[in-house]
């Protein structure tokens, strides 16, 4: 399997993705130590993919996105955005919406 379908596996294996440097339990930057924070603070079930595991999804990934960052949310295949979108969506209570309405939160 190429990268390209491994990445549209894995945005097929959970209504919510998110592509993050480490894991929820030890996350290895604060971008993505804030997003998975907001996604448990509203009780949002997510797959969570460890970019450091995998040097060639994680830069395959920048190109299929058009995002130079991490983390990455993905909801429903699409991409939602990076940290700051994400908190912004938290502190607007859209983020709990979008995951209710994915079947997520």
């Amino acid at each position: 399997m190429d990268v390209v379908e491994r990445i549209k596996t894995e945005l097929g294996s959970a209504p919510v993705v998110l592509f993050m440097k480490g894991t929820p339990d030890f996350p290895q930057c604060g971008f993505s130590a804030q997003t998975v924070a907001a996604l448990r603070a509203v009780g949002a079930q997510f797959r969570h993919v460890n970019i450091f595991e995998e040097p060639e999804l994680r830069e395959a990934l920048k190109r299929f996105s058009n995002w130079p960052t991490y983390p990455q949310l993905y909801v429903k295949g699409e991409l939602v955005g990076g940290c700051d979108i994400a908190l912004e969506m938290y502190k607007s209570g859209e983020l709990k919406k979008v995951l209710a309405a994915a079947g997520a939160a």
